[in-house]
């Protein structure tokens, strides 16, 4: 019970916290934009060389669709200057295997930025043949400075070409 008065309903704490959230409610309310990533669709060849010895895409093979997407994602909605001036590598990757894909399958990766905090970027990809999803990956990527490769925050203006603001209707 040690700590329970501190955390009572009654309680300082219990009141500023409830104060945070009616205040996050109420900007939440009346926003006069919402930000959504713009999806981004890659289509992915399949090679003799990416089968395995049980006959389907060894697993390995999914990191390199992934990057090769988002690496595309970027090369297509950042501005010149900034594909120019910025590198990515790959921090993390969590791959969710769904179904094998095949040698002639037509398969795509579905790309979308989540989010941009400091020089990290959030991606999901979805890795899907027809209305099969085949695979989900979270990764998280790192923003480095082409020229010295230590890791760069993306200006406001850049990150806004991957979240472009919409208007809300009422």
């Amino acid at each position: 019970m040690l700590g329970a008065a501190r955390w009572g309903r009654n309680s300082v704490y219990c009141r500023y916290l409830s104060l945070a959230v009616i205040a996050i409610f109420r900007s939440a309310c009346y926003m006069s934009h919402v930000t959504t990533a713009i999806p981004h669709t890659y289509a992915i060849g399949i090679e003799p060389e990416d089968i395995d010895f049980m006959g389907h895409v060894n697993n390995a093979n999914y990191l390199k669709w992934v990057q090769a997407a988002v690496i595309d994602h970027w090369q297509r909605l950042a501005p010149a200057e900034a594909v120019a001036g910025h590198l990515w590598v790959a921090l993390k990757h969590e791959i969710t295997y769904r179904k094998p894909a095949f040698l002639n399958d037509d398969v795509i990766a579905t790309v979308l930025l989540e989010k941009v905090q400091g020089a990290r970027a959030f991606y999901e990809t979805i890795i899907k043949r027809g209305e099969d999803v085949l695979a989900e990956v979270k990764s998280s990527w790192c923003c480095l400075d082409a020229e010295t490769l230590r890791p760069s925050r993306l200006a406001n203006n850049v990150v806004e070409h991957f979240f472009p603001k919409t208007d809300v209707k009422d």
